[in-house]
């Protein structure tokens, strides 16, 4: 895809949420059923994923560990975002390969210690860039991508999240 035919698949949309902002918010679902043993079934864009225990606490390393999949929506996320700005720009990439990886201590989600924090301790994103961009576009690139991956700005500024039952 060419910066041109970005910004003109773009411009629409654009154009729509400026004039009309509340046409601009979207709300995103996910949805599970529980499953065999102790796993959750996932349907998600594409595929059925059944996620289960990861085997630090338990699981069969058959399922998908949800830390994983934290993980490859961060890398899909910020891959994708990475993208379209390098179009827009017209930074020419040959690829990139993106990986994500994060510290959890299980002794916090087992209930083993109280002080240990249940979740990602740190997250890293590295990114290998094939591209001949100079230091300045790759600098531009990296700032622009982290500025408008959705995931990454999630996690680096939470919004409020409740959990409730429901009727």
């Amino acid at each position: 895809m060419q910066a041109e035919d970005l910004k003109a698949l773009q411009a629409p949309f654009k154009e729509r949420y400026r004039s009309e902002p509340d046409a601009a918010v979207i709300t995103l679902k996910a949805e599970g059923q529980l499953g065999e043993g102790v796993t959750c079934k996932l349907a998600t864009g594409k595929a059925l994923v059944e996620a289960g225990l990861h085997p630090a606490t338990g699981g069969s390393g058959l399922e998908a560990c949800s830390g994983d999949m934290l993980l490859e929506a961060l890398v899909a996320c910020a891959g994708v975002t990475l993208n379209a700005v390098a179009t827009a720009l017209g930074i020419p990439l040959r690829g990139a390969t993106l990986k994500a990886e994060g510290e959890l201590d299980m002794r916090g989600t087992l209930g083993v210690a109280k002080d240990a924090p249940v979740g990602f301790r740190t997250i890293r994103l590295a990114i290998e860039l094939d591209s001949e961009a100079s230091a300045e576009q790759r600098a531009t690139l990296l700032k622009l991508t982290e500025r408008y991956c959705v995931i990454l700005q999630t996690l680096r500024q939470p919004p409020p999240v409740t959990a409730a039952f429901v009727d």
